[in-house]
């Protein structure tokens, strides 16, 4: 158990929030009693502000009503929360780098980003400054920064743990997620945000995408293949499959426009009402976001049904896929913007996959390159989510290879 306490002033990775700082303390009995946890700073706690990684946002919005249901979820299962956590500013990114209050410090990867939107939560895990760490995942703001950090992340099916309470983004992509470094403890989290007691079915066959591990860089797919062997150990023979016929670029392509249409129509009447000071690359996305028209929306959201029919079908029987988390690790600090958005999709050409389905997705730490984490995704189909959580339990029952993920 992380201590209870004064988490600011044991907070040395700028994980947690000042601003938007606040405490409660969880139920005395239940499956998490005893643990504690971050909550990144979109979801509500009652009586307190939200701040959503922008100060003008803070600065314009009362404090909340009602706390989210899935921080609520956590404290009546016993768990104490200790402090907000960072995110990247309006959470539209996948970096970690917030111009406005800093990027928290990836412990496992020297000199490099943490990863967002959900950055300070992944690094308050990794950091050992918490249990577990709620997040929330639309593009890959859970799963980007478990593999840069080094430790476990999900999101789960889309719709299957509420975000009542927590701050609107792209609706039709938007999911609860969490991070932990122990996976019987990620099991416990996550069957109490589901609310599944029951017992995971059995996974069925085991699919490696072949086009998602082309799109990872070749040391990456050498880096990873220890950690499919371990895979392969609980599930049989790995049969290798070509996910997209339409490419993997084009379904990256897709989720940017609906995903910034659906941002824009949930968020430009604020940008409008304010002259909002943005960081670098936010600037240019929402621009840009201003620009697809319905039009656009719809025809990709045409695509983007055909995409969830391949995945629902390639999933069938309970079927497990095997993708790289990330083409690579956590680039450095410091590394030129555009650098950082043409790395930004490549990273989506990935994550988009579970992201236009709405499937459940898990990133576990069982690898390295070059000293740095380096996340192996398992995806499964809606409504698998307790299978994933039991595969990612049974896969820690020896030891991670990271750092950041030792049992």
């Amino acid at each position: 158990m992380s201590a209870w306490g004064d988490v600011l002033g044991r907070d040395t990775l700028g994980a947690f929030c000042r601003h938007t700082h606040a405490q409660l303390r969880g139920s005395p009995e239940g499956p998490l009693a005893g643990t504690t946890f971050g909550v990144k700073d979109l979801y509500h706690v009652a009586g307190r502000r939200t701040g959503f990684g922008n100060p003008a946002w803070l600065e314009t919005h009362p404090p909340a009503e009602h706390t989210a249901v899935a921080v609520q979820r956590l404290l009546d299962a016993g768990a104490c929360m200790v402090g907000k956590t960072h995110t990247d500013e309006l959470a539209y990114s996948l970096n970690g780098e917030n111009i406005h209050y800093g990027t928290p410090v990836n412990p496992n990867a020297a000199g490099r980003i943490p990863g967002g939107s959900s950055s300070g939560s992944a690094v308050a895990v990794a950091g050992g400054l918490v249990d577990f760490a709620l997040g929330s995942d639309t593009g890959g703001s859970v799963r980007v920064p478990a593999s840069y950090c080094g430790v476990i992340g999900m999101r789960v099916t889309h719709g299957a743990v509420p975000l009542d309470g927590a701050i609107a983004f792209a609706p039709s992509y938007d999911t609860a997620g969490w991070f932990a470094r122990d996976a019987a403890l990620f099991e416990r989290v996550g069957r109490v945000l589901l609310g599944d007691p029951a017992p995971a079915e059995k996974p069925g066959r085991l699919l490696v995408a072949d086009d998602a591990f082309a799109r990872a860089r070749n040391s990456v797919t050498a880096a990873l293949s220890a950690a499919i062997g371990r895979v392969s150990a609980l599930l049989g023979p790995a049969e290798p499959v070509n996910i997209s016929r339409e490419g993997l670029e084009a379904w990256m392509n897709d989720f940017r426009i609906i995903q910034a249409f659906e941002i824009w129509s949930t968020h430009s009447a604020w940008v409008r009402s304010l002259q909002v000071d943005l960081g670098g690359g936010l600037k240019e996305r929402l621009a840009w976001a201003s620009t697809i028209t319905a039009a656009d929306a719809q025809a990709a959201g045409a695509r983007r049904k055909a995409i969830a029919r391949r995945m629902d079908g390639l999933l069938a029987d309970n079927a497990v896929l095997v993708v790289p988390t990330t083409p690579g690790i956590a680039p450095l600090i410091g590394t030129p913007l555009k650098d950082l958005e043409h790395w930004r999709n490549r990273c989506l050409g990935l994550l988009c996959i579970a992201g236009h389905a709405g499937l459940p997705q898990i990133s576990l730490p069982l690898a390295t390159l070059g000293s740095c984490p380096l996340g192996l995704s398992l995806v499964a189909a809606r409504g698998r989510d307790t299978m994933l959580l039991d595969l990612a339990r049974q896969l820690g029952s020896g030891r991670w290879t990271t750092c950041g993920g030792g049992l």
